[in-house]
Parts: C-alpha cells; structure tokens; sequence
C-alpha cells in the first residue's frame, strides 16, 4: 500500500509545534465528548484563530488530524501470515484494540458523521467516512484473490466492517449489555463467521454486470 505524504512535511519546526498542539489540544477536547471547532482547538493550544485555520481551514480537517487512525495505513504488521483467516484476526484484533483504546474519541467521531444537521459534503470527510477499516480488511483478505473476484473481497470487507467497528461496540455494550471484554470477542468471533462462509458457503452477493 502507498505510503501517504506526512501533513506536517515542509513545516518549520515552530509551525510543527504549532500544528501538533492544535491537534493535540482538538484530541483532548475530542476525549472529554465533545466535537471542537478549530476555535475552541486554538483557544485549548493558546493559539490566534486566524493561525489554526491556517493549519485546518475547517472543523472536517481538524477532526481528521486529531483521529487516532489517521496515520494507519496497514494493521498486518511484520512479516503477516499467508493465511486469510490468521491475517484477518491479527487486523480485527488489532482494529478491535484501537477502537476500545480510543472510545471516548471513536464515540464523538460516531456522533459527528451521524449530525442531521451538518452538510453531507463535511460529514464525507469525518473519519469514520473514509473506509480505512475497509482497505484493512481487503489487504489481510489478499491470499483469497485466486478464489474470490476483486468485488467479492470489497464486499465481504464491507460486511466485516459492519460488524466490527465503534457502531458494533455501541450497540453490544449499551444495548444488548455486555462487557467491552465480551464484545471484542464477539466482533472477532463474527469476522471469522463471516470470513468462514465466504470461504466454504457462498461468496457475498455483488451486483450484477
């Protein structure tokens, strides 16, 4: 997978100071539950506005800095295993990890791509919009390439994707009442449900053409 340009690449060190503690203050803000504004980032780092929306011109850019995924580009680690279903749950464990580490963060990002009254167009750039879990998944389902077709792994990604996530530990703990314990375990569980059933049952449905 390509390696993404750093965002603070051609920053002087003062502005690279400047931009990590705007993120650093917007991430703090993003653990009490709330959603800040690249203002309420300036005031929290003791920086001008005018300076913040420099660095982030909008709540969108702020917030996707301040994601704990947001320089994640692959969760195999090293030298992953051949095996499809080995390379899926070192992902999901790994993704599972992430998602309870940060949960305070994961629930605001949650709130903010649900917000009815935000515009579409900026909800699209919130993290939790961008599929980076999908891209995960696809990369440990690699090995089935011989065995599914490339629109078969997108889909199968999407459906693990469905049950694993901040929306899956949401509804297991405050709805269905179980511990975080438990449910990291039943997300995994489904992943090698679902992975088990594309393999040995029937590939998931794609659309026709």
């Amino acid at each position: 997978m390509s390696t993404p340009t750093d965002p603070a690449d051609g920053l002087s060190n003062t502005q690279r100071r400047t931009r990590a503690a705007l993120v650093a203050a917007a991430r703090g803000l993003v653990t009490e539950g709330r959603t800040p504004t690249v203002e309420e980032a300036a005031q929290r780092a003791a920086v001008s506005r005018t300076t913040a929306y420099r660095y982030f011109p909008n709540r969108t850019a702020l917030l996707g800095a301040a994601h704990p995924e947001v320089n994640a580009r692959s969760l195999l680690g090293q030298d992953p295993s051949s095996d499809p279903a080995e390379r899926l749950d070192a992902v999901v464990a790994t993704f599972v990890q992430i998602v309870l580490e940060s949960e305070p963060q994961q629930r605001t990002m949650l709130r903010a791509s649900l917000d009815l009254d935000a515009d579409e167009e900026s909800r699209k750039g919130l993290p939790l919009r961008q599929g980076r879990a999908v891209g995960w998944f696809a990369e440990a389902l690699e090995p089935l390439r011989d065995q599914l077709s490339p629109a078969e792994i997108h889909r199968l990604a999407l459906a693990l994707r469905s049950a694993v996530g901040i929306e899956a530990l949401v509804w297991l703990t405050d709805v269905a009442a179980l511990s975080r314990e438990q449910a990291a375990e039943l997300m995994r569980w489904s992943a090698r449900s679902l992975l088990h059933a594309a393999m040995s049952a029937e590939p998931p449905p794609v659309e026709p053409g």
